[in-house]
């Protein structure tokens, strides 16, 4: 049986690991509870599944909410009409518009400018959720409440 000096170790070597687990994943502890991602979608939308699956498959808890329209959370989260897509989503206090790779979102949450959100407008083909035979090139945006945009990343 352990004594209780030794349990104190164990535990103690518990949390640096646990710690520097997360350091390495690039991620804070802050970061790391903000992996739950709300998406709503219209019922019937199969790229939004896909989003969805994208989302988890790289480390995301996804909670998603089937809404019959839209409009009304696109204009309480500030995407404007050119900014559109089939799902909007929200974690740690930005809107993700459409489909946004796991990947930039991840960078969003670590970088945390000062933005509303992430937008990819549009349904293009060859992004997460809207993978086939062909891709085009397509930029990720940062929106403000202003609509204002600069392109986050490129794909």
């Amino acid at each position: 049986m352990a004594s209780r000096n030794s349990w104190k170790g164990i535990a103690a070597g518990a949390t640096v690991v646990l710690i520097a687990g997360t350091a390495f994943a690039g991620l804070s502890t802050k970061d790391a509870d903000a992996l739950e991602v709300t998406v709503y979608k219209s019922p019937t939308c199969g790229c939004c599944n896909k989003w969805i699956a994208h989302l988890e498959a790289n480390g995301f808890e996804v909670n998603a909410h089937d809404v019959a329209d839209l409009t009304q959370i696109k204009l309480e989260h500030g995407v404007s009409r050119k900014l559109t897509s089939c799902h909007t989503a929200l974690v740690d206090g930005y809107v993700i518009e459409g489909h946004v790779p796991a990947e930039d979102i991840r960078r969003l949450l670590q970088e945390r400018p000062d933005v509303v959100g992430l937008a990819v407008p549009g349904m293009v083909t060859g992004s997460p959720g809207m993978e086939g035979a062909t891709s085009e090139p397509y930029d990720v945006l940062t929106f403000d409440r202003n609509g204002n945009t600069t392109v986050f990343a490129k794909h």
